[in-house]
């Protein structure tokens, strides 16, 4: 509680303080205003850029939104923000539009290597536990948006207007990690003896590089210190001390101070001094040449101190020897390579605007001023490219190139004809499927308006500028053939007509027949035969009278003589009725005698119409004639008319009485067609084949008349009337002049020099694109062109002048006396030279005119060598021997020891110092051995000229006799490969071959057309080939044949059905059936004769029967009725009247006879007219034409393919199906099908066409074995149909000679030179030399001759380097290890890789603990290899041995290596037993389980484990046995033993639970405890009282507890 006066307070303060927040709060707001402005706690935020809008390109405008935010989070008024620094709301943009897609492209770079994906807290460390064969990983590209102009990185918007950024990174795998993998480690190295502290080492070498994370390599070595180390007496130890060499200096020119003439100087040895030489000691200038520099020489030192075997430095005294190491040396001061500026940029290769975006380069380039020296700096790049462009407006468009062809050749027959038979050659005019040919040329196309004539619009170019396929040269075509008309028969011949019947002059006509024409004729030459003849005859008459006669009616009563009325119509020669006028006069009468017979007159029948004439002519033998005759009907009675005698029944004619010289017109083919005067007016038009048309003109031929077998005679004996045209129009072709394309530009001389005296000529041509035609302007002559190059320099030949080399110039005196300490001027020095280009006029040239000649220059300086006084000098070596010509010779040279080296002992050493060298001579003898298949069969190249144009396959030699080659090696009697022209002048072994040649299957020719298998109408005409020669060596191979080996063609054929026609001859009498002679009347028979002739002969000639119709044989016998006197006698039945086309059956057919005689009875006579209905197929017959099917493809005689005609045949056919005369179907007027023939195609079979073989490629190796040629041909035409196939080798091979290949091979690197140390810093050298071998792996290289191999290609950098040699002590690298066996990347045994890798490595030897600090890393080296394989790693384990074992990996080709075997699977070195045994007396056995010691045995469980050990009864005695081996092993269970001595019951389980024979044991206990209380409660109980009747005795069971007293 507070106090009162407290609480007064409280309230004071309470509202003071009240009223101060009140201030505060109105005042905050205020100064939080000024503050946060004073403390920048406004802040400008903008938002997004909106969307380029505005002009397309970088003209755009973006904008934004600005806001003020206070640091808080909430907006302000942007007057809170600072103005200066607010951000910009509008910016400058790059509008895309949708044209710039040509402008902008995205750039995708390759994907980077795979990478593991990053772990958690950014760890890349693999998983390797849980790696089973690969692990994800991630790999990256580079993505940008690039200006395809200048290829400038713009912003990835642009590009993503056009289409989305490609990924920038993408999943991948890596296998999983693989550790280093070393070898193991070599023996021990051996302690050197001695005293004090000894090393021994050990290494080995790593044989496969960690990859994808894995462990990396372990120490490849181990030291440790000898056994045993003997101390060393203090102050005596043994040590070893070496002469230490350092590296030379740079080389650098002596100070003034140390070139005093006059006195030796102290030699300062500061590398940092730069003050410079401006006067040179006379030795130290080098010689004078043309050069504007100078070869500096200079001079370069190194130090020398004495090194102890246990690193330390000691006095140089302990190292010294009998010569002291050179520590100073002249050298070539180095100068950097010395080019020209830069030359001015060359123009832009892009020359001209195309659709083509990609920018041009140009190119700039600097000479060599001098080379280096003295190991300075190298020559830089001397041709600098860069891209360029130059503004579309400023560019002419570029030349657009295409493929263009000239018309089609001429079509050539004549090749597929030779295709088919070899031996062909030309009979007449061949037609049908044949090959044309034309030119394909590349042109630039010129703009139409900058052409001044069309001729020249195109002018053509190297093929290679066109794109794309070149259109085909060569197709098939075809040669129309001519077939001539096919025409019908002769009709009968006609009337004896006047030639004109509207103006008939003179008593002379003619008697015409005609034909008509069946088919038309086709192509150019096809040719019809006259449709008319001709004879004349007398009395002509166009117009007769044809009188029709009535019925006979008698004068008087019934019977005897009457009249018959006649009516006269006048008919022209087509039948028409026409005015009576025009028939000559005076018509015939209207009446005409006749008699009725009466009844009892002999009554004879009408007369027969006249038959058909016998012959078509008269002849000198014989004329036509014709007969009709009438029979007897009945006989007369008494006193009637007798009959007329048989004479009176026949009558005859002559007919035909015209001579059988028929006359007709004959033509000549059509004329060209010309130009017409009168017609050249008329404007060009279009002909009937769509080609344009120059205007009409015509054509005119001949016309003669012709006798049959006469020949031409006067014009005026052949009907005027039907004499043909002699003149038609025509259509003009338009004239065709020759169009050539413009001449192709000249081949370019070369713009380079030329080598030798070589006369270069440049050509042009140009090509026939249309052939002249029409009488157009022919063809130049001219179409290649030749001259020679003008102004086409030599090329001047440059070569190096080396000037002499200068005196040997030594380090100076000053700086030898003050570094060596001696004075004598000998030893190792230097001598230059100057060397400069001159051209073969000795005119002094830039040295860059050299080096591209040589591409290295004569060394300008060189080593040389003052003799001491103490050296051996001798003289120059003289020339060698000449040799004899006997290949074992040799050859020598000598020298001479000179001055006072003769008289030393050491000079005379023939060892170190040769007088005399010998060696072999050369020989003449060379061995040939050959090499190589065989070549293919090879045929002799064709001498002809080049053939332009297509080639036919025939046109040159396929097959018959070759020869093969096979390439020999050449080499001397040594073995070394020389030149195979030593051998043989071609370099090959050469045999004849054969290729065998195709033969074609072979059919014989086509057999004559069989007879038309039907007479009369549509039948079928067969003809075959058949098999004569099978096919072989790739010939054309066989149609389609039949079981008999024949191929047949058949066609449809027409016979006219009037051609062969049944001739009858009048009836003979009746010839009455009784005995008697004379005659009588009844019932008899008569006969005639019949004959089957061919309607078209003129003679009229019997023929065979079979080829008349037999189903229309006309009867020879009938029988016959001769009337009695008494009988009615009625006329013979007339005609039937005809039915309607339609063959109603409800129309009646009619026919009558009339009353001849009455008879004597009032009988009456006979019915005198008939009638039946008219019926289809019976007595009434519908006609209609009939079409065959197309028949196949006919050719012409001559054609083998091409167009043919396919055609069908059109026959007159009766309702009923038998085919009739064309004239029944023609009177009914039917429609006829227009086109009876129409144009097909027979593919051409045409053989594989192949192109000429190419000239042989060089060879595909400069020298060695292995080497190809080949040469190539090329399918110009496939085979088409049953062709000929092409052959499947269209390349040919042949081995090239083998020729020696030289090559410069560097030799070893020497050991360290020193030059005078034992140990330090030194120089290794090696030599290259000419070698000479064969290209094989196999063949060992020969050292030959180095003029053999040329310019020597090293520098001194690949000559020489830097060596060291270890120090006793030192801690330095081992040698290379050898390469590891190469080894792929292998999963599962399957490899993902082509290239494999090997590994070497390099260690360190510490010698001495001391300078182990000082020791350098371990190198690894990984190169990749070809041929590798999959390895596997396993691990390995020895036996156990007391539960140890050794455990090693091992690599599957059995080496024992380290790393590669997976960690986590690697097996257990240690046995344990699991779990544990801790049984009493129990011990962990060899294999791995719980076992009990000596005298118990192992009580087992169910699941196998150990359940207790039970001791063997009666162990104990023996005591003996107990040291037994597993009594040795006990090692756990010995001492529980001591205790426990007996019988050891577990009553729990190894789980804590009781065991199951507890139970049983405590159940049986108690029920034995219940027995013995029940059997002690009987015995103690008290006895009943004696019952008189003895009760029932129970059986009473005792135990026996094993006491005796019971």
């Amino acid at each position: 509680m507070f106090p009162k006066d407290n609480l007064a307070v409280t309230c004071w303060v309470w509202w003071s303080m009240r009223k101060l927040f009140l201030l505060l709060s109105l005042l905050l707001p205020h100064a939080a205003h000024l503050e946060g402005k004073r403390d920048n706690q406004f802040i400008w935020k903008p938002g997004p850029w909106g969307r380029c809008t505005g002009d397309c390109g970088p003209g755009g405008v973006q904008s934004r939104a600005v806001w003020c935010f206070h640091v808080e989070g909430w907006t302000s008024h942007l007057s809170n923000c600072d103005e200066s620094s607010r951000p910009p709301t509008e910016r400058s943009c790059f509008r895309v539009c949708d044209w710039h897609s040509d402008l902008f492209q995205w750039e995708v770079s390759d994907w980077h290597h795979c990478v593991l994906v990053p772990f958690a807290q950014g760890e890349v460390k693999p998983r390797t536990s849980e790696c089973v064969t690969a692990q994800h990983g991630l790999q990256h590209r580079t993505v940008h948006c690039l200006q395809k102009l200048n290829r400038t990185m713009v912003a990835s918007d642009i590009c993503e207007h056009f289409a989305p950024q490609p990924p920038t990174e993408q999943a991948c795998l890596i296998p999983c990690p693989r550790d280093c993998v070393v070898s193991e480690f070599s023996p021990w190295s051996k302690c050197s003896k001695g005293c004090g502290k000894k090393l021994q080492h050990r290494t080995r070498a790593a044989i496969a590089p960690p990859l994808y994370g894995g462990v990396q390599c372990p120490n490849l070595t181990e030291s440790r210190a000898c056994d045993v180390p003997i101390s060393c007496p203090l102050g005596e130890e043994d040590y070893t001390f070496s002469l230490k060499v350092g590296p030379w200096s740079k080389c650098r020119l002596p100070h003034l101070k140390e070139i005093s003439l006059s006195e030796r100087t102290v030699l300062d040895f500061s590398s940092d001094s730069n003050e410079q030489v401006t006067f040179r000691h006379q030795s130290y200038k080098a010689h004078q040449h043309s050069q504007p520099w100078d070869i500096e020489i200079g001079y370069q030192t190194r130090q020398v101190w004495c090194a102890r075997s246990d690193g330390k430095n000691a006095l140089l005294s302990l190292c010294m020897q009998d010569s002291f190491p050179l520590t100073v040396q002249p050298c070539l001061m180095p100068k950097d390579c010395e080019t020209s500026e830069w030359s001015s940029w060359s123009p832009c290769s892009k020359t001209c605007r195309s659709g083509n975006l990609s920018p041009g380069f140009r190119s700039r380039s600097r000479k060599v001023k001098h080379i280096a020296i003295g190991g300075g700096k190298e020559c830089p790049e001397l041709l600098e490219k860069e891209a360029c462009i130059v503004e579309g407006d400023l560019l002419q468009p570029c030349p657009r190139y295409s493929w263009r062809t000239s018309e089609w050749k001429e079509c050539q027959v004549s090749p597929l004809l030779e295709q088919q038979d070899p031996h062909w050659h030309v009979t007449g005019p061949v037609c049908g499927g044949g090959i044309q040919t034309r030119e394909v040329y590349c042109a630039q196309s010129t703009p139409a308006a900058t052409a001044q004539r069309a001729k020249e619009v195109f002018r053509p170019v190297e093929n290679a500028l066109c794109s794309g396929p070149a259109p085909t040269a060569s197709q098939l075509c075809s040669v129309p053939c001519s077939t001539d008309c096919i025409v019908s028969s002769w009709s009968a011949w006609g009337l004896c007509l006047h030639e004109n019947c509207r103006d008939p002059q003179g008593r002379k006509g003619f008697r015409t027949r005609q034909r008509h024409v069946l088919m038309e004729s086709t192509g150019p030459a096809g040719h019809c035969p006259h449709l008319m003849e001709s004879v004349p005859c007398e009395d002509p008459m166009c117009y007769q009278w044809v009188a029709l006669e009535g019925i006979c009616i008698p004068d008087h009563g019934k019977c005897g003589l009457g009249h018959r009325i006649l009516k006269a119509v006048c008919q022209d020669d087509r039948g028409e009725n026409v005015a009576g006028s025009l028939c000559p006069i005076p018509p015939p009468p209207e009446r005409m005698a006749c008699e009725i017979p009466c009844r009892m007159d002999c009554v004879v029948s009408e007369w027969t119409v006249w038959s058909s004439c016998s012959q078509s002519c008269s002849n000198k033998n014989s004329d036509g004639k014709q007969t009709r005759s009438r029979s007897i009907l009945a006989l007369a009675g008494e006193g009637g008319k007798p009959c007329p005698p048989s004479q009176a029944l026949q009558e005859y004619r002559v007919c035909n009485d015209h001579p059988c010289m028929q006359l007709y017109w004959e033509t000549s083919p059509w004329g060209p067609c010309l130009e017409n005067t009168l017609v050249t007016a008329l404007n060009a038009t279009v002909g009937w084949n769509g080609e344009a048309t120059c205007g009409v003109g015509i054509q005119t031929r001949r016309v003669f008349c012709v006798k049959s077998h006469v020949g031409q005679v006067m014009t005026k004996r052949c009907p005027d009337s039907t004499r043909p045209e002699t003149v038609r129009p025509c259509f003009l072709s338009c004239k065709k002049d020759c169009i050539v394309t413009a001449f192709s530009e000249w081949t370019p001389c070369p713009r380079l020099c030329q080598p030798g005296n070589t006369t270069i000529k440049q050509s042009r041509y140009r090509i026939i694109i249309q052939e002249a035609a029409n009488g157009g302007q022919e063809c130049p002559d001219t179409l290649y062109e030749e001259r020679e190059c003008e102004d086409v320099s030599l090329c001047p030949i440059y070569r190096w002048k080396p000037q002499k080399w200068s005196p040997c110039i030594l380090v100076p005196e000053s700086v030898r006396q003050g570094i060596m300490g001696t004075s004598e001027a000998c030893g190792k020095g230097l001598q230059t030279r100057a060397v400069s280009c001159i051209s073969d006029d000795n005119q002094s040239e830039e040295i860059m005119e050299c080096l591209k000649q040589t591409h290295s220059m004569p060394p300008l300086v060189q080593e040389c060598t003052v003799p001491c006084r103490e050296d051996c000098t001798f003289t120059t070596w003289s020339k060698f021997t000449p040799c004899s010509r006997n290949c074992e010779a040799t050859q020598s040279r000598r020298r001479q020891l000179t001055g006072k080296s003769r008289k030393k002992e050491k000079c005379q050493d023939a060892h170190l110092y040769p007088l005399v060298e010998a060696e072999l001579c050369p020989c003449d003898v060379f061995i040939s051995q050959p090499y190589g298949n065989w070549s293919d069969c090879i045929l002799p190249e064709d001498k002809r000229e080049p053939h332009r144009g297509l080639r036919i396959h025939g046109e040159s030699k396929e097959c018959g006799e070759g020869m093969r080659f096979q390439a020999i090696a050449c080499s001397d009697k040594n073995g070394r490969p020389v030149d195979p022209s030593y051998c043989s002048s071609s370099g090959y072994i050469q045999e004849e071959c054969v290729i065998p040649c195709p033969f074609d299957c072979k059919l014989s020719d086509w057999s004559s057309w069989g007879s038309c298998s039907s007479s009369c109408g549509i039948g079928v005409r067969i003809r075959s080939k058949w098999l004569k020669e099978k096919p072989y060596n790739g010939g054309r191979p066989c149609p389609k044949l039949d079981l008999k080996n024949q191929v047949h063609e058949a066609v449809p054929c027409y016979s006219e059905c009037n051609q062969y026609s049944w001739v009858v001859e009048n009836w003979s009498p009746c010839k009455i059936n009784n005995e008697l002679r004379s005659p009588r009347c009844g019932r008899g028979t008569q006969t005639r004769k019949i004959r089957c002739v061919n309607t078209a002969d003129s003679e009229g000639g019997a023929v065979d029967s079979t080829l008349c119709n037999r189903d229309e044989t006309p009867l020879e016998t009938q029988p016959c009725s001769l009337l009695c006197p008494s009988e009615c006698v009625m006329s013979e039945w007339g005609t039937w009247n005809k039915c309607p086309q339609s063959c109603d059956p409800h129309t009646m057919q009619r026919r009558t006879r009339h009353l001849l005689r009455p008879s004597l009875s009032s009988r009456t006579c006979a019915e005198d007219s008939q009638v039946r209905p008219c019926l289809l197929n019976e007595n009434c017959f519908q006609f209609q034409y009939n079409l065959t099917e197309w028949s196949t493809c006919q050719l012409s005689e001559n054609a083998s393919c091409g167009q043919g005609v396919r055609t069908r045949l059109l026959s007159c056919v009766r309702s009923d199906g038998k085919p009739v005369s064309m004239d029944h179907c023609e009177q009914i007027n039917l429609e006829k099908p227009q086109r009876m023939s129409i144009p097909c195609l027979v593919e051409c079979v045409v053989n594989c066409q192949l192109s000429v073989w190419t000239a042989w490629t060089e060879c595909s190796q400069t020298c060695g074995q292995g080497g190809r040629m080949s040469r190539t041909r090329f399918i110009i035409m496939p085979t088409q149909g049953e062709g000929r196939p092409c052959p499947t080798q269209l390349t040919q091979q042949k081995t090239c000679p083998v020729t020696p290949c030289y090559s410069w091979v560097l030799g070893n690197w020497s050991a360290c030179k020193l030059e005078g140390g034992d140990c330090g810093e030194g120089i290794q050298v090696r030599s290259p030399s000419c070698v000479v071998h064969n290209g094989s792996i196999s063949h060992l290289s020969i050292h030959v001759e180095d003029s053999l191999c040329g310019e020597m290609p090293f520098q001194d950098s690949i000559l020489k380097q830097p060596c060291s040699v270890p120090c006793p002590g030192d801690c330095h690298l081992t040698a290379w290890s050898e390469w590891s066996a190469c080894e792929l990347t292998c999963i599962d045994g399957r490899s993902f890789e082509t290239t494999g890798r090997q590994s070497r490595s390099r260690t360190f030897i510490i010698q001495s603990f001391e300078n182990q600090d000082t020791c350098p890393q371990q190198v690894l080296e990984t190169r990749p290899c070809t041929g590798g394989k999959c390895y596997h790693y396993v691990w390995k384990a020895s036996l156990w041995n007391n539960n140890e074992r050794t455990v090693w990996c091992q690599r599957s080709d059995g080496m024992n290596v380290t790393g590669g075997c997976s960690p986590q699977a690697r097996p257990a070195a240690i046995r344990q037993c699991i779990p544990a045994c801790r049984k009493p007396f129990s011990y962990c056995t060899q294999g791995g389980v719980c076992g009990c010691e000596k005298g118990y045995t192992e009580i087992m469980r169910s699941n196998g484990f150990l359940d207790y050990c039970m001791k063997v009864p009666g162990s104990e005695d023996k005591k003996a046995d107990v040291k037994n081996l597993s009594g040795k092993n006990r090692p756990v269970n010995s001492k529980i033993h001591d205790i426990f001595k007996g019988w050891s019951l577990q009553l729990l389980d190894p789980d804590g639970r009781v065991k199951i024979w507890v139970y049983g044991v405590s159940g049986g206990g108690f029920l034995i405890m219940i027995f013995l209380i029940f059997t002690s409660y009987l015995v103690c109980k008290k006895p009943k009282p004696h019952q008189s009747t003895p009760p029932h005795q129970k059986p009473l069971t005792l135990a026996y507890d094993g006491d005796l007293d019971m």
